[in-house]
């Protein structure tokens, strides 16, 4: 694992919200983003990419978010890695629901893109001081 956070992998079905995310985590950030548009392409991309942090929308269609980590979970080299979700669903019981199955946080959609990469970064050096 390295000590920063650069290469993040999205997992997003809706190109609009794909498209403002890129914006946000590329332009803004600085991340290099490898964005997939489903649960499948990212278990066929992730391993290859190895990113230091997952970033998963929860409702997809075919398999949604919290499959799609337990299945990438399976996959050496990313047992360890970081992830969140993303969702409108923010009520404190889902929020906490979404961490029981491996999230270190919850981000709320929509997001605000200027703030997402600054955010993403706090989450990412509370996490390593955790660990």
């Amino acid at each position: 694992m390295t000590n920063g956070l650069n290469k993040i992998l999205y997992v997003e079905d809706e190109p609009d919200i794909q498209a403002v995310a890129r914006i946000a985590l590329e332009s803004v950030g600085g991340f290099e983003l490898q964005v997939c548009s489903g649960g499948e392409e990212a278990i066929r991309t992730a391993a290859g990419f190895a990113p230091d942090l997952l970033l998963l929308d929860v409702m997809m269609p075919g398999m949604d978010g919290p499959t799609t980590l337990a299945r990438l979970r399976k996959l050496e080299g990313l047992e360890d890695t970081p992830a969140l979700f993303m969702t409108a669903k923010v009520q404190p019981q889902e929020i906490e629901h979404f961490k029981s199955l491996g999230a270190i946080e919850v981000i709320a959609k929509p997001f605000d893109p200027m703030s997402l990469a600054d955010k993403l970064r706090r989450v990412w050096r509370q996490h390593q001081a955790e660990t």
